[in-house]
């Protein structure tokens, strides 16, 4: 299974913005954006200064980079999404970010289970979660509503997740299409995700624009 396994702090200071892709160290001073606001690279402090008004294509090209590297999908997947996306009825975009919302590493992120997706992806393949009583390890396997989602019964025995409660009671509030119980270590998805479920700063019209290229 591909995946990006470079710098991902380089990825923030390309997009310009925090995409928070290494959870808590993201709310610290240790972050890039915080010590380093300008592109990676030899001329990334000098191009800030340089820098014109950006041309329709640049900011669609930037806008779907951002969304592929906010879940940690490659270009191929990305593009079969949007294929998808295309089929469904309705927005265009608004289907997309549904369909990445609804991306397994993602609930488990959104459950408040791992600080980060990168994270959420990786105590999916280590066989950590069982969705409707099976295991799986495949963090892109798409969720649909009455889903559930717990943590797996021999997994609970260890230090994270028997620390996990505590941390969730002091995690922000899950999104609305999402049920969690904390007792069980279970999450279930109560409905597919709305547009106005998803807190991303993204432009996903942009992202439509540059596909119809």
């Amino acid at each position: 299974m591909a995946r990006y396994i470079g710098p991902v702090c380089k990825l923030c200071r390309r997009e310009g913005e925090k995409l928070y892709l290494k959870g808590e160290r993201c709310f610290t001073p240790k972050c890039a954006i915080e010590r380093r606001a300008y592109p990676p690279g030899q001329h990334g402090h000098d191009s800030q200064f340089r820098r014109g008004r950006a041309s329709d294509y640049s900011l669609q090209l930037r806008e779907k980079q951002k969304v592929r590297r906010i879940y940690g999908i490659l270009e191929r997947q990305f593009r079969r999404y949007y294929a998808e996306a295309l089929r469904r009825p309705g927005m265009t975009g608004g289907n997309l970010l549904g369909i990445l919302e609804s991306r397994l590493d993602n609930v488990v992120y959104r459950l408040g289970f791992a600080d980060s997706r990168a994270q959420a992806r990786q105590l999916v393949q280590h066989g950590h979660f069982v969705v409707n009583g099976r295991r799986t390890t495949i963090p892109s396997m798409l969720l649909r509503p009455d889903d559930e989602v717990s943590v797996r019964e021999e997994s609970r025995r260890r230090g994270y997740f028997q620390d996990i409660r505590e941390l969730l009671a002091n995690r922000p509030a899950i999104p609305e299409w999402l049920g969690l119980d904390i007792n069980t270590l279970t999450g279930r998805v109560v409905r597919a995700p709305e547009r106005s479920d998803i807190d991303l700063p993204v432009n996903e019209q942009l992202i439509v624009e540059y596909y119809s290229r």
